[in-house]
């Protein structure tokens, strides 16, 4: 059978680290960078007599999760020990939840229209880190173990089997990313693992409605990762089928450098894992008052507020998109816009052109420029004070000192010519200095205008006011 005779199902399983300050069950700092097996304790070591309790911020930015992403909250749920060996876990169990999950149901929207729905949301305990390599070295003779990451805690939001295609399944990410930071429940940087996808992707004949067999994709470290991940493992099922080879149910490894999944081991079952309630953790209920507490902190959602400074302030649906990528960006243009609501188009134009170019992806916005300087310096271009070229160079000392647009126009003489009898005087100058293009203007070569206005421009720095200029010419040439 052709390739295209076979349809892909996707369900991806993604883990985020919540932005709390101690970890999920003990106080211990849950934080990035520190030396290994500095932030532990006997909870997160799993020594004898150690009991676990639960953190309420960790909680409350779950619940929050849940609720951005429409899930139906439970009325009651439970944690649950999750047995199974590897060196990272402590305690040979992770506190994780199975059959009273945090929240049920929801979904992310895709641009398609389609909404890819959501399994569930539940809460759980990490595990430590293993480390391969020694500093300086490609590989090392032992295997280390850093359990600073251990109790750190996550979400695991689980989709339903129902991605078509890889790249949805890179939109889906985008947008749930997008949506996560938004409400300020994770950082969701990959490079530290605060969030990381597992991939489960099997094929079937189109028109099957029967799932096929299973495979599950690790080792992701970027949402292209997971997309070009998924192209290979989609090839290599359906060659595999057609060569008659039977697809076995496991857990592969992606290799970027060589582009190849290999395998790793057998995928478990749930019954492998031998849940059972975890008895230091007791079945509790979430009461309506507290989780409509948490709804009150639901910020405006990405989309509503992309459509929003379309209508509002007609700004174009990419303008508006881009805009709304980042919660930060978003703010800043809506707490700039407060304060000259008259110059959002020429805001937002400034925005993405300048403000973007001079402050690096990751950094705050208003820790360089504050968004009253940055009203500042788009009214003295509306004022004529200064040309937008000039506001250029003004805007990069901005971004390197932090000073203020009018300090810095004082500071430098940096004033827009705009007086009439003023920039007369000079075109006359840079006519009679140049007498060929104004022959050529007058002989019909009307674009030799631009020549003289960049003349003006030069002797006065960049100073003269250029439509002035261009109205000047026009009366002049035409003499």
């Amino acid at each position: 059978m052709s390739r295209n005779s076979y349809e892909p199902v996707i369900g991806l399983e993604v883990h985020v680290h919540l932005k709390t300050k101690t970890k999920i069950f003990c106080s211990c700092p849950n934080r990035f960078g520190d030396e290994p097996n500095t932030n532990v304790c006997p909870v997160c070591l799993a020594l004898p007599g150690s009991l676990p309790v639960l953190n309420r911020h960790a909680l409350e930015l779950a619940t929050l999760a849940a609720l951005a992403l429409s899930g139906n909250i439970s009325s009651r749920m439970k944690f649950d020990r999750k047995n199974y060996f590897y060196p990272d876990l402590p305690k040979n169990y992770q506190i994780s939840q199975f059959d009273m999950p945090l929240s049920i149901g929801g979904g992310v929207k895709l641009s398609n229209g389609r909404t890819i729905a959501l399994t569930r949301i539940h809460m759980e305990e990490d595990a430590g880190k293993l480390l391969h390599t020694a500093e300086n070295l490609d590989e090392s003779e032992y295997t280390r173990v850093d359990l600073n990451r251990a109790g750190a805690p996550l979400i695991e939001i689980v989709s339903e089997p129902e991605i078509k295609t890889p790249d949805d399944a890179h939109e889906y990410l985008t947008n749930l990313k997008q949506i996560l930071e938004y409400c300020g429940v994770s950082d969701c940087n990959m490079e530290e693992g605060s969030l990381r996808c597992d991939a489960n992707i099997s094929i079937r004949p189109i028109g099957e409605t029967k799932l096929g067999v299973k495979v599950e994709v690790k080792n992701m470290n970027s949402f292209k990762a997971v997309r070009d991940a998924l192209r290979h493992e989609i090839d290599r099922q359906i060659e595999a089928v057609n060569a008659g080879k039977k697809i076995v149910q496991e857990t592969r490894l992606w290799d970027a450098g060589l582009g190849t999944t290999r395998s790793m081991r057998g995928k478990e079952e749930s019954h492998d894992y031998r849940y059972f309630p975890d008895p230091d953790l007791v079945v509790f209920t979430l009461e309506k008052d507290f989780i409509e507490s948490i709804r009150k902190k639901l910020p405006e959602m990405p989309k509503e507020r992309s459509k929003r400074f379309e209508l509002d302030y007609g700004l174009t649906q990419r303008d508006a998109g881009i805009l709304t990528q980042h919660r930060d960006l978003a703010d800043y243009f809506d707490e700039a816009v407060k304060l000259y609501s008259v110059g959002a188009k020429a805001i937002a134009n400034w925005m993405l052109t300048e403000l973007l170019r001079v402050i690096p992806e990751g950094e705050s916005y208003s820790s360089k420029i504050k968004p009253k300087d940055f009203v500042e310096l788009i009214k003295l271009i509306d004022e004529g004070t200064i040309s937008g070229k000039i506001a250029k160079e003004i805007f990069s000392v901005m971004a390197s000192t932090g000073k203020a647009p009018r300090d810095i126009v004082a500071s430098q003489g940096l004033t827009q010519i705009s007086d009439e009898s003023s920039i007369e005087k000079i075109c006359r100058e840079v006519m009679t200095e140049n007498p060929n293009p104004v022959e050529q203007f007058r002989a019909g070569k009307k674009n030799s205008i631009g020549f003289l206005v960049g003349a003006v421009m030069k002797k006065t720095s960049g100073k003269a006011n250029p439509q002035l200029v261009n109205k000047i010419f026009g009366r002049l040439l035409n003499e």
